[in-house]
């Protein structure tokens, strides 16, 4: 069974469980999961090191094993719409079919000898 991933807005605690450099345990807001190529069971997680007060104190990109992350909170938002935006295709503010192209003034004429 593998271990699910932190989404963009979950709060972990960052021990020597997930890797031996964090002796020193930090709280971590999850920004999101990098697509970087990795050891099998390890990820790098982009977010920000936050203080005790919860503040963020700096931006950081960490290679950690999910597996040794706790998890502290969930996001509340959802991670993906439920449905789909509808898209404006090139259309007027009346909804009035798009209109025909228009040629540019500025185009480079061919004169007798010139190409």
């Amino acid at each position: 069974m593998t271990t699910p991933l932190p989404g963009a807005g979950d709060l972990v605690l960052v021990t020597r469980a997930a890797s031996v450099q964090f002796v020193t345990p930090m709280m971590f807001r999850v920004i999101r999961v990098l697509d970087w190529v990795t050891f099998d069971g390890w990820v790098w997680l982009d977010g920000y090191q936050l203080d005790d007060t919860g503040d963020a104190v700096a931006r950081r990109s960490i290679f950690v094993q999910p597996a040794g992350l706790r998890m502290q909170q969930r996001s509340s938002a959802p991670r993906r719409p439920t449905t789909l935006p509808t898209v404006r295709r090139n259309r007027g503010p009346t909804g009035l079919p798009p209109a025909a192209p228009q040629h540019r003034a500025t185009q480079a004429r061919r004169t007798a000898g010139h190409g």
